[in-house]
């Protein structure tokens, strides 16, 4: 392992190289910047390319914030959020996100109006959708763990009506169908660009990161992918290099397309919740944890629909 001196200004952060390789994912400065802090757990980061700003969820605070890279103003982007957690974008740029209160996969259209897309599966409300990303065929695919109704805290104390912890996608006339109910806690949720492997962390009793075979709208051949400690994977994203980016307890995680760990970019926070990439060529990576929002600039870049 090479590891190298921690930034000077944050003495805290630090990029760790597992394999030599990794460096030429990462720019010579490894400076990673704070640039807000104020959350009660962030969470759900998405870049919206029109407005040129990263929007991520505050749960507890039931709100949603915005960074402009432009200005680099912060602000309040919508509040209340119907505690909103993981935010996307579909195929016309539109954001979609996962509600906790109104147990809820919603669509920000380009008026502002927030448009529920689904909230039951077979007639029964769904628990508390977590994450979600986007196929290139226009399908919507989200994990809905119980985080969101366990207690007030993320959303409103309820009980579970379906019984399980699924993974769903929306086809083209907004069904729901399940993909799978196999993972204790499904949570982050990713695909790799071509799409033939489907990324799911699970922050339960395994706390893996498991991939699947991807044919359609099927998914098979269930395997541990990685396994990131310190804690548990939480939000996970995709580079154009294939690699698997996962937050943790100490920071971001990197794994290469094989589920090797090549590099860390450790956050002086107690956890990390999720991540995402932005600016113009994508190549900026925001870091969303605990109590604030993080930035560090790449030479690799992310997915456009992430």
């Amino acid at each position: 392992m090479v590891k190298l001196v921690r930034d000077k200004k944050e003495l805290k952060n630090c990029v760790e190289f597992y394999v030599d390789d990794s460096k030429k994912l990462f720019t010579e400065s490894l400076k990673v910047n704070k640039v807000f802090e104020g959350c009660l757990w962030a969470e759900g980061p998405v870049y919206l390319k029109n407005q040129n700003i990263i929007v991520w969820s505050d749960i507890p605070y039931n709100r949603m914030l915005y960074y402009n890279l432009e200005s680099s103003k912060t602000g309040t982007f919508r509040n209340p959020s119907n505690f909103s957690n993981g935010n996307s974008l579909d195929l016309n740029g539109n954001q979609i996100t996962a509600e906790h209160s109104r147990r809820a996969i919603s669509k920000t259209n380009k008026y502002g109006d927030v448009i529920i897309l689904v909230n039951k599966f077979q007639n029964k409300k769904l628990n508390s959708p977590n994450d979600l990303v986007c196929k290139s065929d226009g399908t919507i695919w989200f994990t809905d763990p119980q985080y969101g109704i366990m207690s007030n805290y993320e959303g409103y104390e309820a009980r579970s009506e379906i019984g399980f912890n699924g993974v769903y996608m929306i086809d083209e006339n907004n069904d729901v169908n399940l993909i799978t109910k196999e993972i204790d806690a499904p949570n982050g949720i990713a695909f790799s660009n071509d799409e033939k492997k489907l990324y799911i962390s699970d922050t339960g009793i395994t706390g893996n990161i498991f991939s699947f075979d991807v044919s359609g709208n099927k998914i098979s051949n269930k395997k541990v992918f990685a396994t990131p400690r310190p804690g548990k994977p939480d939000g996970i994203k995709v580079d154009s290099n294939g690699n698997v980016f996962s937050s943790a307890w100490d920071g971001v995680q990197i794994f290469s397309p094989k589920g090797t760990l090549i590099a860390k970019i450790q956050v002086p926070e107690q956890r990390t919740a999720n991540l995402c990439f932005g600016g113009k060529n994508l190549n900026d990576l925001f870091i969303t944890s605990d109590k604030a929002l993080y930035r560090i600039k790449m030479k690799t870049s992310g997915q456009t629909n992430s």
